[in-house]
């Protein structure tokens, strides 16, 4: 099923993000994990795909399985690194033949070694191009990536947000965020982008903290900022994994639980590949139902929200100091 349509008729939609792993133990997690997280019901997941179209073949392999024996919806991850516009339309044709109906679309990051992206000869340069291509050919829903504090690259928050009604008008059909821990930088940014013309849902992607050093360097890499208040908790309890774990997992259910009843569409869990801390936070929701006092429902959301658990958000239409 294309997932603009479980949106459409599912709200609050949780899935989840898978990656491809590289060795057997890794396979065993993956595995474990879908076999635990199954059971919750997620309108939908996803598989990653590897820097420079690197686990091109696995992504779809695990995506087929996904849907075939654990009987979930499951969308594959698709870049435009590493490939020629003829190599991505084979891509495509085996994605559309493997029963594939969601892809999100990325433009990647470099190839492993290398910093800076570089368009391959007979390639695309631009996710929006890559968008456009699979809307003009193909009948999947597409998904794309959007970035709350803007994207690392980005010349401004103003460009990034130019960028992102480009792509989406190209026929982007919802958007999934990249990790954030403050929900003012997630109604501020969902403020501006529908001023900047942008309607389609726009999924908040929550990545429960599980490790402290783990999720430095992924906040690093990514360019989420962790606010000072979060980082000095986490470091109270550097040594004590158990610690680390259960506040990870309560400040995270916060952060859920505040998104939902401000009228998200849904949460899109990343994983890691492991279920655990996803588990609890997604029974936590379901038996509370904090969507169900919305104060601002439908598929909106508020710049600004009463009593955040985190910063207050710049003025409406405006960059917030975390953008």
């Amino acid at each position: 099923m294309r997932i603009d349509e479980i949106l459409a008729a599912q709200r609050p939609a949780f899935s989840f993000e898978f990656f491809p792993p590289r060795t057997p133990e890794g396979e065993r997690n993956l595995y474990a994990a879908l076999a635990e997280l199954g059971p919750l019901e997620p309108s939908f997941v996803s598989v990653t795909y590897g820097a420079g179209g690197s686990t091109r073949e696995k992504t779809i392999e695990i995506v087929k399985r996904i849907r075939e024996e654990y009987g979930l919806e499951a969308m594959a991850h698709f870049t435009c690194v590493g490939a020629t516009v003829q190599e991505l339309h084979a891509t495509l044709e085996e994605m559309r033949a493997a029963g594939i109906d969601n892809v999100l679309a990325l433009r990647g990051d470099p190839p492993a070694g290398e910093e800076v992206w570089i368009k391959t000869d007979g390639g695309l340069e631009y996710s929006r191009e890559l968008v456009a291509l699979i809307a003009g050919g193909y009948p999947f829903a597409i998904g794309a990536a959007c970035f709350p504090e803007t994207h690392i690259h980005a010349a401004s928050p103003e460009a990034d947000l130019e960028h992102l009604a480009e792509k989406v008008h190209a026929g982007v059909h919802f958007l999934i965020t990249q990790m954030f821990f403050e929900n003012s930088s997630y109604f501020d940014f969902v403020a501006r982008a529908r001023a900047a013309g942008v309607e389609v849902p726009i999924i908040p992607g929550i990545m429960p903290i599980t490790r402290v050093g783990q999720i430095e360097r992924m906040a690093k890499l990514s360019g989420a900022r962790i606010p000072d208040g979060l980082r000095a908790e986490l470091h109270a309890r550097d040594g004590d994994a158990e610690a680390v774990l259960d506040f990870g997992v309560a400040y995270a259910a916060l952060q859920c639980a505040e998104l939902l009843a401000a009228g998200a569409p849904g949460i899109h869990f990343y994983t890691l590949n492991r279920s655990p801390a996803t588990r609890a936070i997604l029974s936590a929701l379901r038996l509370t139902r904090p969507w169900e006092k919305a104060v601002y429902p439908g598929p909106s959301v508020a710049a600004s929200y009463p009593g955040s658990i985190s910063r207050p958000s710049a003025t409406r239409g405006e960059p917030s100091a975390a953008s």
